[in-house]
């Protein structure tokens, strides 16, 4: 069993800023992904609130990031983690297919995408329906699309996608926006985003790929088909602890609860990012944490 001082469970922001730090402080660090290096910034067209960059696409500044904590000799590995056994002087982390061993967890797992709840749906991930508006944009130029969603998230991709697809069908079930009005006037200028309120989807519909959609409208009870090659779903998220709901204190939600330092009930066991419990949720705040729990972890000197 491969030994470490700290193993890091997640590379998006949060757990590339803790390993910048552990890496810095002498701390043998291990980076465990079972994704794609860099976390959801890396599915994210544009950041405008990235200090010193008034723009700077999500999988530049994911890819930065990623660079740089390989430069500092980290060990990064693909891992799914199943559990961690937690013992007096040390934890054990199990993947799909290996077993490591460290004095300090970092878990960085962030959030996992809220499905629709529908029949088919998984048939059509990756087959028409998708949660990655830069990665799978140019598949859908000149097509009809459907986005789900009523957040900043799904403002904002809407706007990208509709510099590929041929109409954009804006879906809400509320007749209110969850997000920024400065995205929701730019919306109403865009002549090929159309805006279903309050509208629900109830049926996906095709053979092997997506082909249409069944909505409802709530205030009209009135049901109607969209024909689209694509189905872009932002309707939140949850936070990826299923792995350790019988180890840390989580609320009701299944959000980590830590301490100021980002340390769990458990020693040595620390959470950082979007999974733990906290109000601002953001690329600058899950910096943030990682670097907290990472130097509190070089100063506990735990070698």
């Amino acid at each position: 069993m491969e030994v470490y001082d700290v193993i890091i469970i997640g590379a998006g922001p949060a757990g590339l800023s803790a390993a910048i730090y552990t890496l810095r402080g002498h701390l043998k660090t291990l980076i465990l992904e079972k994704d794609t290096p860099g976390g959801k910034i890396v599915r994210t067209s544009e950041i405008t609130n990235w200090p010193g960059s008034n723009f700077i696409e999500g999988s530049t500044l994911a890819y930065n990031m990623f660079e740089q904590v390989l430069s500092l000799n980290a060990v990064y590995k693909y891992g799914n983690v199943l559990k961690i056994l937690s013992k007096k002087d040390y934890h054990v982390v199990i993947t799909d297919d290996a077993k490591y061993k460290a004095k300090a967890i970092i878990i960085a797992t962030g959030t996992k995408y809220r499905s629709l709840g529908l029949p088919n749906e998984s048939k059509f991930y990756g087959n028409g329906i998708s949660f990655c508006a830069i990665c799978d944009a140019k598949l859908y130029e000149n097509k009809p699309i459907a986005i789900v969603g009523g957040g900043d998230s799904a403002l904002k991709e809407a706007l990208y996608l509709s510099k590929f697809a041929s109409e954009v069908y804006l879906i809400h079930r509320r007749n209110e926006f969850r997000g920024s009005d400065i995205f929701l006037k730019k919306i109403l200028k865009t002549s090929n985003i159309t805006i279903k309120t309050p509208c629900e989807v109830i049926a996906l519909e095709g053979e092997n790929h997506l082909d249409s959609i069944k909505i409802v409208d709530k205030d009209k009870n009135e049901v109607s088909y969209l024909y689209i090659s694509g189905l872009f779903s932002f309707i939140g998220s949850d936070p990826a602890t299923g792995f350790v709901k019988d180890l840390l204190n989580l609320n009701p939600q299944g959000y980590i609860k830590v301490n100021q330092n980002m340390e769990t009930n458990v020693e040595n066991i620390y959470a950082v990012g979007d999974v733990i419990e906290k109000n601002l949720k953001q690329i600058i705040t899950a910096c943030n944490d990682g670097a907290i729990a990472g130097q509190h972890l070089v100063e506990k000197n735990i070698i």
